[in-house]
């Protein structure tokens, strides 16, 4: 084998990570190859908003590849054993047949329902995210120092603010200084975002008239506009937002940032020769990290296949300088569990603490929804334009998990599959929305009168659960259980701690607060008792059963800290125990706080990548 590297840099994973990286290393001039799991970047988005458009089930995952849904309208991932990328989908996840092996991806142990899911595609998760684009607070990055509970980041607030300015940059985030600067968030002097924030939503308007001044549990309320990764006006050559109300799963206009943005501008940087400098192999799946006898990593093992349920095309090695893995935090580990490496790493690369897989987190999302007392007028504009942050920090973290609420646009979409459940009971003289407690069989002017009574007052929260990192909640490699390609499939050990049980009693509380200051019905529904995504609490004296969603934050398995024998990267998202390899994305989270993770996760690739440029000099 030749001893000269075949590129500057090795990328496992076209995610926002992997994309933000390799863009700046382009841009340095340095030569990169992209791995990436699942297909390549499409020349238009037609296909993807086909598949939206034509499918029943609009989940995050139905326009992209690989196709959920077969041609006659079956589950193409019904078998994930005969498939080359598997993919975990929501409709697996909340249902009967969560811990069929022959049906869902994940392979899962319980006791609980792991219930997010994510992309292999170029792009990664960043294809169907949200927009949403918080910084975290101050007490997030040290929560053993200030409360006494979880663990503290390695670096704080003032190491990543720099970053989080450059990745808003970045990426294209709407917002304004004045409204973010809550909770000890600050601002360097005369800092702007990017572009103006998006309106308020009727929706949000609402809920402001209605809470704002007030407290509950001691929290005071306060509506923010919610910074996101979507254009108010023209940037980056992407159009601005005309209203759509489908950020998740498409925008069809692509207003909102995805990854692929990213992606082709890191494929357009060139050397003095016009040579490209950064190359993405899509369909290309790593299945091994090499460790040579000295413990740094001397390739990527692949193989390469031209179809989903088709045969290996080609395999091979590469070489590099430096290697980051950027496969999200179950795919990532996966990987590193596999590399084994015929004895030489015999727990799996970058685990000589152990911590590979551990402490696996999500925001347990509590959804609630309800009737204003007048017109909201939601299914119009982004998903989600504002939230109560103020909920994010306070002492009670010392005794409960912290979270934020998002105020939904979309009516009850989320919850009951509106305006189509709502649309069919008037129709049909049925009472699934329980807005139609008569089941009336509705026609003509009538039907027109109770459909515009419901479906303009509807509307919903979203209470994102700041979950424990627990060393029981883990990803490991099935024993009996493999993908097309006979690699073993992931594992999931997943349940909510007490101190994140805990926060999830003070949101259902705090969601029956809001409701009566607004003056509105609540229409929540209590889960099945064999609801794989719920358990049973005490609330009042009282027994009841809560349901979380997943709200696809994956976060952390291979965390931070400034300990080798606790954690697996240091701050610099540097392995310990190989000093070539960086492991980046939100698996290094040792918390995974009160915000969405997309923010933090670029303000860290783009630290990384500015440590490698500087190794590489």
């Amino acid at each position: 084998m030749s001893t000269v590297p075949d590129y500057d840099v090795i990328i496992v994973g076209a995610g926002v990570s992997g994309a933000l990286i390799a863009k700046q290393l382009g841009e340095a001039g340095k030569k990169v190859l992209i791995l990436e799991a699942g297909a390549g970047i499409p020349t238009n988005i037609n296909d993807y908003m086909e598949r939206f458009y034509t499918a029943v089930a609009k989940v995050p995952e139905i326009p992209y590849t690989p196709n959920v849904f077969d041609p006659d309208g079956s589950l193409t991932l019904s078998n994930p054993g005969k498939q080359n990328v598997g993919r975990a989908v929501t409709m697996t996840l909340d249902a009967s047949n969560w811990q069929d092996p022959s049906q869902a991806y994940l392979i899962q142990n319980g006791p609980l329902a792991f219930s997010s899911t994510y992309e292999r595609t170029a792009g990664g998760t960043g294809r169907h995210w949200l927009g949403t684009s918080l910084r975290f607070t101050p007490n997030d990055f040290r929560m053993k120092s200030e409360y006494g509970v979880l663990v503290d980041w390695p670096i704080g607030y003032n190491d990543l603010e720099p970053w989080y300015g450059k990745a808003e940059a970045e990426i294209g985030i709407s917002a304004d200084v004045a409204n973010q600067a809550y909770l000890g968030i600050s601002f360097p002097p005369g800092y702007q975002y990017p572009m103006k924030s998006i309106p308020l939503s009727q929706v949000d308007q609402a809920v402001a008239k209605g809470v704002t001044g007030q407290q509950l549990l001691g929290m005071p309320l306060v509506v923010t506009e919610t910074p996101a990764a979507r254009n108010s006006e023209p940037y980056q050559g992407r159009r601005a937002c005309a209203g759509n109300t489908n950020c998740i799963p498409i925008c069809p206009i692509q207003a909102k940032y995805d990854p692929s943005v990213t992606l082709n501008a890191a494929l357009n940087t060139v050397d003095a020769n016009g040579e490209r400098n950064v190359t993405l192999w899509p369909q290309t799946v790593a299945v091994n990290v090499a460790v040579n006898e000295y413990g740094e990593v001397g390739g990527i093992d692949y193989v390469q296949y031209q179809d989903n349920h088709g045969p290996v095309t080609n395999k091979g090695s590469v070489t590099a300088r430096r290697y980051v893995i950027a496969g999200h935090a179950i795919e990532t580990p996966r990987l590193l569990l596999m590399s084994t490496n015929g004895g030489r790493t015999p727990a799996g690369v970058a685990n000589s603490s152990g911590q590979v897989g551990r402490n696996l987190m999500d925001h347990p999302l509590y959804l609630a929804w309800g009737l204003a007392p007048e017109p909201v007028h939601g299914y119009r504009g982004p998903l989600s334009t504002a939230g109560i942050e103020s909920t994010r920090d306070g002492a009670f973290r010392r005794d409960r998990a912290a979270f934020r609420i998002e105020i939904g646009n979309e009516g009850w979409n989320f919850p009951i599959g509106d305006p189509w459940t709502t649309t069919l009971d008037f129709i049909n003289g049925m009472n699934g929305s329980q807005l139609n407690p008569g089941n009336a069989a509705l026609w003509g002017p009538e039907l027109v009168k109770a459909m515009n009574s419901a479906l303009s007052r509807q509307f919903r929260f979203g209470f994102l659960v700041e979950q424990s990192p627990e060393d029981s909640n883990r990803v490991t490699l099935s024993t009996t259980q493999t993908d097309h390609l006979g690699l073993p499939r992931p594992q999931i050990d997943y349940n909510l701690s007490d101190y994140t049980r805990a926060g999830m009693v003070a949101a259902k509380q705090t969601a029956d607060g809001l409701f009566k200051l607004m003056g509105a019905k609540q229409f929540t529904l209590p889960p099945a008792a064999d609801a794989p995504n719920s358990f049973e609490v005490e609330i009042d004296g009282r027994t009841e059963r809560l349901k979380f969603f997943g709200s696809g934050h994956i976060v952390g398995t291979y965390r931070m800290g400034d300990d080798p024998t606790t954690s697996v990267v240091n701050a610099d998202q540097r392995a310990w125990d190989h000093p070539n390899l960086f492991l980046v994305g939100s698996g290094v989270f040792p918390t995974i706080a009160t915000g969405n993770p997309t923010l933090t996760l670029s303000a860290l690739a783009l630290r990384a990548a500015d440590t490698l440029l500087k190794d590489l000099d």
